[in-house]
C-alpha cells in the first residue's frame, strides 16, 4: 500500500520520512543469507534444527524484516509519543487508538493486544512489543513514565516464552537498577 500511494520502494519511504526524521540512518531490511549479512550485524544462531539463514526474511520487510540495533528502536520510540524536548510523531488521539486493547482480549490479561502492541492499563501504563524468529529474540518497551529500552539477542530458545521471559526480566532489572530512570 505505500509503495502504491507514494510511488517509492517501501524501504526507502520508510528510512526517509519516518526514520530520518527521528535521526535513524542505520535501519534497512535484513538480507537472508550470512553473505548479506550488513556491516557490523550479528551472525544468527538457530537451535533444535532451525536454519535462520533458511528465511525469506527480505520478504517479510515490514512484517520482521527490519534490521536495526537497539540504540535505533529505542530512538524511534522515544519519537512515537514524544519524550522530553524531542516532539511526538503521532497525534495524541492516534498514540490512544493504536494502545487500546482489542476487545477480543480477556478483561483480566496482564497485558492485552492492541494495535500492534502488547499494554497495561488501557494504553496508559507500559507498551511493549517483542519478537522470536529462528536465530533471534526481542523486546522494545515504553513504560508509562516515558522511558524506552530495547533488547536483541542472536538466537532463540523452544519454548521461545523461556527466552522471551528472560530477555524481559533482565532489562526490567537493568532499568530498575538506576533509580533515576523510576522504572
Amino acid at each position: 500500500m505505500i509503495e502504491q500511494v507514494t510511488g517509492q520502494p517501501y524501504e526507502s519511504y520508510v528510512q526517509t520520512k519516518i526514520l530520518a526524521p527521528c535521526g535513524i540512518s542505520n535501519m534497512r531490511i535484513a538480507g537472508n543469507t550470512l553473505k548479506q549479512r550488513a556491516p557490523n550485524e550479528v551472525v544468527y544462531y538457530g537451535q533444535f534444527g532451525e536454519n535462520p539463514y533458511n528465511m525469506n526474511v527480505t520478504r517479510m520487510d515490514s512484517h520482521g524484516g527490519w534490521l536495526a540495533t537497539p540504540v535505533s528502536l529505542v530512538q524511534f520510540l522515544d519519537h512515537v509519543a514524544g519524550s522530553g524536548n524531542i516532539p511526538a510523531m503521532l497525534k495524541p488521539e492516534t498514540i490512544r487508538t493504536m494502545t487500546t486493547p482489542a476487545a477480543a482480549y480477556a478483561q483480566n490479561s496482564p497485558g492485552k493486544y492492541a494495535r500492534g502492541w502488547m499494554v497495561r492499563n488501557n494504553g496508559a501504563g507500559n507498551w511493549w512489543h517483542n519478537g522470536s524468529l529462528p536465530g533471534s529474540t526481542t523486546i522494545m518497551v515504553r513504560t508509562a513514565t516515558g522511558l524506552c529500552w530495547a533488547g536483541l539477542a542472536n538466537t532463540r530458545t523452544e519454548p521461545s516464552d523461556e527466552i522471551n521471559s528472560a530477555l524481559d526480566n533482565m532489562m526490567w532489572a537493568m532499568a530498575r537498577s538506576v533509580p533515576e530512570w523510576g522504572a
